[in-house]
């Protein structure tokens, strides 16, 4: 069975339920979301309500409890591990709080490992780096080490890794919450241009600052989808 054509995202009835010591915790219950190509999407709402699953859930890095998730037309849970991290690498693009670049690495290092993974020549590589790099503004920085590199300039590179690989979608996870607010203003606007390039965007935050970014918002409470508005975007 396949999603309909327009929908990237599409998922029916998605329920995550974690048990722990006899006692069941219902993460998300029953979410019903649509989410088109080329949409840029906000995810909000209180601390434990789902947020973080449901990223996790639509990045492939956990499987539902119940329910189905189509990713481009695809049925997720008949494919094999194989498949599923070959659409992790080559079609998803994470974007984490915590930035997760490897210490002892480059910058040019820590966007190029990714692609090294899909078994890319070299020079591929190098041309698919050089361009997401100047795309963030890091360029000049290609041979400094993450510490090197203040809070806002290591999320522009985790950006550039996410971005190299040229994924169907983006999935942020709170990427502004270790960032000052003018860093975050920074990296809210090199999503936003990125957007409008083109990409498909799923940030969770629990910054309206920063939702406001986007041009749809999903309220999420309880584990459950309580809003779903189009939002007028401010140029």
């Amino acid at each position: 069975m396949n999603a309909p054509a327009e929908a990237l995202i599409k998922l029916d009835g998605i329920t995550k339920v974690f048990y722990t010591d006899e006692v069941e915790t219902h993460a998300l219950a029953g979410v019903h979301l649509d989410i088109r190509k080329g949409e840029y999407v906000s995810i909000a709402g209180p601390s434990g309500c789902g947020k973080s699953t449901l990223l996790s859930i639509l990045g492939l890095l956990d499987t539902p409890t119940d329910g189905r998730y189509f990713l481009n037309g695809r049925t997720v849970a008949d494919l094999p591990p194989s498949e599923r991290a070959r659409i992790r690498n080559r079609e998803i693009g994470f974007i984490f709080q915590s930035f997760n670049l490897i210490g002892d690495l480059t910058v040019f290092e820590n966007v190029e490992l990714p692609l090294t993974y899909r078994g890319m020549k070299s020079g591929e590589r190098k041309q698919r780096v050089e361009a997401a790099l100047e795309r963030v503004g890091m360029a000049h920085r290609a041979k400094h080490l993450p510490s090197q590199l203040s809070g806002g300039q290591q999320q522009r590179v985790a950006v550039a890794r996410a971005v190299a690989g040229e994924p169907l979608i983006l999935l942020a996870d709170e990427p502004t919450g270790n960032l000052d607010s003018r860093s975050g203003e920074a990296v809210m606007d090199l999503l936003r241009e990125l957007h409008r390039a083109g990409a498909t965007i799923c940030m969770v935050t629990h910054d309206p600052r920063y939702a406001r970014h986007a041009e749809r918002a999903i309220h999420l409470f309880d584990g459950r989808v309580v809003e779903d508005m189009e939002m007028a975007v401010t140029e």
